[in-house]
């Protein structure tokens, strides 16, 4: 009965029309959105995930992508995801970057996760913290080619707990 009554008074029965201009819109919107974001996309980002939130120093999680614009400047960042049981406010990393026919070379390099007045310096969500820490204090060139980029971590606990992602992220700079 009710559902009959609402029928007869649906005003989108009066105007077909509005109906249509309606859909008109979402569609129209949805084509607008879909053609601004097919600009290419200038960032490499991925993480390897660790089994049982551990790190062994045996695992080094590498990472493979491909530089066509060796006029861009570029900035790197390391990814590293934790949990807040993480015990320590640092951690220190040999980053291994091999360039295109070129040898390998490698960097301990320490990235600072908290401090004592501001706690965890990522952004947070629950008890996950994910920090991106640029590598390099200015944009860098890159060649054209492959390069590969290497993680291990070189902290003294074996395996490291509480960590469940390490990556790199590549963007250009603007």
């Amino acid at each position: 009965m009710f559902l009959a009554y609402f029928c007869k008074k649906n005003p989108l029965k009066k105007h077909p029309g509005f109906h249509f201009r309606k859909s008109f819109v979402y569609i129209l919107v949805a084509i607008v959105t879909v053609v601004a974001s097919c600009r290419p996309i200038d960032v490499y980002e991925k993480t390897y995930y660790f089994k049982m939130q551990d790190w062994d120093a045996a695992i080094k999680p590498e990472f493979q992508f491909k530089i066509e614009d060796s006029m861009a400047r570029y900035n790197l960042f390391v990814v590293l995801r934790h949990t807040d049981a993480y015990s320590y406010n640092n951690i220190w990393l040999n980053l291994t970057i091999i360039p295109p026919g070129d040898t390998a070379q490698t960097q301990l390099k320490e990235f600072i996760l908290a401090n004592n007045s501001k706690g965890w310096l990522g952004s947070g969500m629950d008890d996950v913290f994910e920090h991106r820490i640029k590598v390099n204090a200015a944009p860098i060139k890159f060649k054209t080619g492959n390069y590969r980029f290497t993680l291990q971590q070189a902290m003294r606990q074996n395996p490291l707990h509480d960590v469940l992602n390490a990556g790199i992220r590549l963007e250009k700079a603007e």
